[in-house]
């Protein structure tokens, strides 16, 4: 049995060192013995006393600052005496048949153990540095003696709570981490030190040890300094297991004293005043079998072997699982041993497959890496078409940069220094034509986004595989974006065509066009809405001010009241009689027109003045005018739809005297224009001062000149006809930009990104630079060869044993 424990724990050690060796740390979670406890609590003094060697640093403050990890090796005195014959030998050395080694040295044997000594606080100092800290960088230590049983113990540092020195303010919190870090493993065995002289309740060790293991399972309490207790006292129910009980007991032992260190008092003295210490003592001498260094070292092993053979399936499938992550890994970076020509070009072909595949997947959506957290590819493209395009273009209003005074010069520019008869043709194209533009900055905007779209996700194609050889990568998206750019431009020319095309030809003859007739109607309707809630706030105004004067009179009216009502009477009268004359046709009208027939609203429209008699061929000819601008304006019959009633008596600027003014007239002087009330209406005989540059009572009140009705009337009409016509318009962009730029821009590099690597980039004289791999990735695939080679010589070393 003792000999399959010796093999357990060798396989052990084998496992170790070559974990070691190649990873640097304990991926395994081998089994091992791992010592806790807090300063001063005679850590160090017990792994001397199971080595039988003085070997670990000592003094004031934290000494052991970093995890020592010793490994006992048995060894026949024979076989030492051979193996030691040519190794290095110091005159002093106190034994010749004992060893030790570094991890960090190898192939050096230490023979005296103060030069260990030495050693271990040179390699602290080296990597912890001077200032009393600790490092998490393990020292790996040997001892070959026949004096020792096969263990494997791992020294931590010891647990401090004020800061001395230049340490670290939070070195309690950096050792507690440290230790539980070691502890927390389940194959690990704490082996929790105390001392018998400090109340047990009151143990760091312990405490540490109950969090990772908290039935006690694992934990192996160790009582240092019985002999040091008050007199009277003993640790007897301690060591009993009836204050603190541990499934794998408790074992007392007595140290060497300070004095007994400086003076070297050799481990064999030390060893057998221990045994005396318990056998003759009065409390212990009972249990003086099961206490001792001796009896711990036993222990120590006997719980080890079990521990091992309990925990080697459990390492055997973790083997397991680390070979299969590991073989994962390997096959990630592929293979770097390129055969021949062909195996290159191979290689090749296959990555420029693999990203023009997921360049095409992710815009058609069938990629298998899709994004839960933000849209991406083709459901990106379409959010700009449907969302971002859409509502810039819902965005535009057809007349919010044209003002009253702008359409007002464009009729009038548009008829030269003739007058107009109706709504000139010129005047609506030439307005329609800039606010159509208006569509293109948002569609080439449109062209861009998807542009820019397509571009990152070129950046982002291609598989873990691809990151091997950068070159090739930056290869393939440097021919993938040139490509996107050649097909930028037909996109946005044909985008620009798009636009020129709507403002060459303004067709009128558009079923879904408003018309002059129906334009008409609706501005029509909108005044006489606008004339009624002005008439409305108006009687409320009346009625609140007579209520307010009636207060202020206590109910009394004054002839100043009853001027007002009289006064807002007639204004009130006034607009009744504006409002029939408007559902009439015209103040003016000659009595053919007053009586409703079309001829007589053409003849009107046309300019007819009311002083002229109306000719009874009137309306004959102006229906064979098919090619004049009421046809344009009135749809296909030439004239407006029966019932429909002229918006005011000025629709014509020549229908009478009175509403184009005479040259007398217009140069009335000011003192008579002031006279009128502020209130009144502006009259059509209102003119601007040229001679000083006022506008007078001429003016609007943002400081434009003062329109006509027969002006007002014209410019709504066209601002109405232009948002009919922009909204057709607008309709058939929205439509038409996202089937140019898919048709352009997107499918047409869909189905030449293949063959368009393939003719940039499959070129024999390129294959060496292209399949460049990057040091990194190289690196990185050596390690987990070595790795994967590690965990197969460990799964092998395992096979041997079980």
């Amino acid at each position: 049995m003792a000999a399959l424990g010796d093999d357990l724990l060798a396989t052990v050690n084998k496992l170790q060192d070559l974990v070691f060796n190649t990873i640097g740390n304990d991926s395994l979670d081998l089994p091992q013995i791992v010592v806790v406890g807090s300063q001063s609590a005679g850590k160090s003094s017990v792994l001397e006393n199971i080595v039988g060697r003085d070997f670990l640093p000592r003094g004031s403050g934290i000494v052991t600052r970093r995890p020592l990890i010793l490994q006992l090796i048995n060894v026949p005195i024979d076989d030492t005496e051979d193996e030691a014959a040519g190794a290095y030998r110091n005159p002093n050395q106190a034994a010749r048949n004992e060893w030790a080694e570094f991890h960090h040295i190898p192939n050096r044997r230490f023979n005296d153990f103060g030069d260990v000594k030495r050693e271990i606080e040179n390699e602290t100092a080296r990597v912890a540095g001077s200032n009393k800290g600790i490092n998490r960088q393990p020292i790996n230590l040997k001892i070959f003696s026949p004096h020792v049983l096969n263990l494997t113990l791992v020294d931590l540092p010891g647990l401090t709570k004020v800061p001395i020195g230049d340490q670290p303010t939070d070195i309690e919190k950096q050792t507690r981490n440290l230790i539980s870090e070691y502890i927390a493993k389940p194959n690990s065995i704490v082996l929790a030190v105390s001392p018998a002289n400090v109340d047990i309740v009151n143990s760091e060790a312990l405490k540490l040890a109950r969090h990772v293991d908290a039935l006690g399972r694992r934990t192996i309490g160790v009582l240092t300094k019985v002999d040091l207790m008050d007199h009277g006292t003993n640790a007897l129910d301690i060591l009993s297991g009836r204050v603190y009980p541990l499934k794998l007991g408790w074992i007392g032992v007595v140290n060497r004293s300070q004095q007994d260190i400086q003076g070297n008092k050799p481990m064999e003295e030390a060893l057998k005043s221990e045994s005396d210490f318990f056998r003759h003592h009065p409390a212990y001498r009972n249990i003086a079998m099961r206490c001792g260094t001796q009896f711990l070292a036993k222990t120590l092993n006997t719980t080890l072997m079990a521990h091992i053979r309990d925990r080697l399936p459990d390492i055997k499938a973790r083997l397991n699982t680390l070979m299969g992550q590991t073989q994962q890994e390997l096959a990630s970076y592929g293979d770097m041993h390129f055969s021949g020509k062909e195996h290159r070009g191979s290689l090749i072909l296959q990555q420029m497959t693999r990203f023009a595949t997921s360049f095409i997947s992710s815009i058609d959506g069938t990629s298998t890496e899709i994004s839960t957290k933000e849209l991406c590819g083709g459901a990106r493209i379409y959010y700009i078409f449907n969302s971002v395009f859409g509502s810039s273009l819902e965005s535009i209003d057809p007349t919010s940069n044209l003002s009253a005074l702008d359409i007002r010069t464009a009729i009038r520019n548009s008829t030269g220094p003739r007058p107009s008869l109706f709504v000139p043709e010129m005047a609506f194209d030439l307005l329609v034509k800039p606010q159509i533009k208006l569509l293109e900055a948002p569609s080439q905007r449109c062209v861009e986004l998807v542009y820019e779209e397509l571009i990152k996700i070129c950046h982002t194609c291609g598989s873990n595989e691809l990151s091997r050889f950068p070159r090739l990568q930056a290869k393939l998206i440097e021919v993938v974006s040139d490509l996107l750019r050649e097909r930028l431009g037909p996109a946005s020319g044909y985008v620009e065509s798009l636009i020129s095309i709507q403002r060459a030809y303004i067709n009128t003859n558009h079923p879904n066009f408003l018309g002059a007739a129906a334009a008409m109607s609706h501005v029509v309707s909108n005044k006489q809405e606008r004339e009624r809630k002005r008439l409305i706030q108006e009687e409320r105004e009346r009625r609140e001010r007579r209520r307010l004067k009636e207060l202020g009179t206590n109910g009394t009216d004054t002839p100043a009241d009853e001027e007002d009502d009289n006064v807002t009477v007639a204004d009130k009268s006034e607009a009744l009689a504006m409002r029939k004359a408007a559902a009439k046709g015209s103040r003016s009208l000659s009595p053919a027109i007053r009586d409703g027939a079309s001829g007589g609203i053409a003849a009107a429209l046309n300019g007819t003045r009311s002083s002229s008699p109306a000719r009874p061929n009137g309306g004959q000819a102006l229906g064979n005018a098919k090619d004049s601008f009421l046809n344009y304006f009135f749809g296909k019959d030439g004239a407006i739809v029966p019932g429909t009633a002229l918006p005011n008596a000025n629709i014509g600027r020549h229908v009478s005297q009175t509403v184009e003014p005479t040259f007398s007239q217009s140069i009335r002087r000011p003192e008579e224009k002031a006279l009128r009330s502020p209130v009144q209406p502006i009259r059509p005989d209102d003119t601007l001062d040229f001679s000083t540059g006022s506008k007078g009572t001429d003016v609007l009140n943002n400081g434009e000149p003062a329109m006509t009705d027969r002006e007002a009337m014209e410019t709504e009409l066209i601002r109405a006809l232009i948002s009919s016509y922009f909204n057709i318009v607008r309709e058939s962009i929205a439509d038409q930009v996202p089937k140019a730029i898919m048709h352009l821009l997107v499918n047409h590099c869909k189905d030449v990104v293949q063959n368009r690597l393939v003719s940039e980039l499959y070129k024999e004289a390129l294959f060496e630079e292209l399949l460049y791999e990057d040091d990194g990735v190289k690196k990185e695939r050596e390690k987990c060869e070595k790795l994967l080679q590690t965990y197969r010589e460990a799964a092998k070393i395992i096979g041997e044993v079980v």
